[in-house]
C-alpha cells in the first residue's frame, strides 16, 4: 500500500493528500514528527522535510514533485491542463502558494499559533502574527481578482493550483484565520472544493490541543 508520512495541518502534505484522494489512490497516513530528526526518517528523506511518500517501491519527497509524478503516472482524473501555457499558469500558482503565500502568511500564522506549541519552541511572535493577518488580505483579494474571470484559479477547469491554494487555506481555516466574508467568489470557490469527496479526510483532521472551529467541517459555512 502507498504510505504517506505527514502531519495533519501541513499544507504541503494536504496538497499531496488531495491529489491522492482525487486520483482514488488508497494511502496509509503515518504522522511523522519530523522536527525530532530521527535517523529513520532522515533515511527516508535526508532533507528532513515532509511530505515523504512510499509509492510503487520508491520513496519520494517534495510535494510538487510528488503531485506531478502522480499526474504523470495516474493521468485520470487530470489535474494539469494539456497545453503548455495553461500548465505554466498552474505551476505559477502552485509556486505562489507554496513559496510566497507560505512565507508571508502560513509561516506567520499557522506556524506561530500551532507549530511552536507542538514543537515546544515557545510562544507565538505577535509581530509575525500581525504581519500574517495583514498579508492574507492581499492574497484573498488576489484570488478574488483571478476568480472574476475564471471558474477555477488557473482557468475553467479544476487543477493542482486549486489544491495548492485550498491546502494552505484549509490549514489556516482550522485555526479560524481566514475571513471568508472578505470575498464572495473566494468563499464560493472554497465551498466547491471543500465539498469534494477528496476533501473529507482533511475535514476530519484533529490536532490535540487545537480543536477546530464549528464551521471548519461545515459545507454550508
Amino acid at each position: 500500500m502507498t504510505r504517506l508520512y505527514h502531519i495533519p495541518l501541513s499544507p504541503f502534505c494536504r496538497k499531496v493528500r488531495l491529489t491522492l484522494a482525487e486520483k482514488r489512490i488508497e494511502v496509509e497516513l503515518v504522522e511523522e514528527r519530523y522536527w525530532e530528526q530521527g535517523t529513520e526518517f532522515l533515511r527516508r528523506n535526508p532533507g528532513g522535510k515532509i511530505p515523504v511518500i512510499r509509492l510503487n517501491g520508491r520513496t519520494m519527497s517534495e510535494s510538487q514533485a510528488i503531485c506531478e509524478y502522480l499526474e504523470e503516472t495516474v493521468p485520470e482524473p487530470r489535474l494539469m491542463p494539456k497545453d503548455a501555457d495553461s500548465r505554466y499558469e498552474v505551476r505559477r500558482l502552485c509556486a505562489w502558494f507554496d513559496d510566497k503565500f507560505h512565507e508571508e502568511v502560513t509561516s506567520k500564522l499557522l506556524y506561530e499559533r500551532v507549530n511552536k506549541k507542538v514543537m515546544k519552541l515557545g510562544y507565538p511572535d505577535s509581530k509575525n502574527v500581525k504581519s500574517g493577518s495583514a498579508r492574507i488580505k492581499y492574497h484573498l483579494d488576489y484570488l478574488s481578482w483571478l476568480l472574476e474571470s475564471r471558474r477555477w484559479l488557473a482557468g475553467n477547469e479544476m487543477t493542482l493550483a486549486d489544491f495548492a491554494a485550498a491546502a494552505h487555506l484549509s490549514s489556516l481555516d482550522y485555526i479560524s484565520d481566514v475571513d471568508w466574508n472578505r470575498s464572495r467568489n473566494v468563499r464560493d470557490w472554497y465551498a466547491k472544493i471543500k465539498s469534494r469527496p477528496s476533501f473529507r479526510s482533511l475535514l476530519a483532521d484533529q490536532v490535540p490541543g487545537f480543536p477546530p472551529p464549528a464551521h471548519y467541517a461545515d459545507l454550508d459555512f
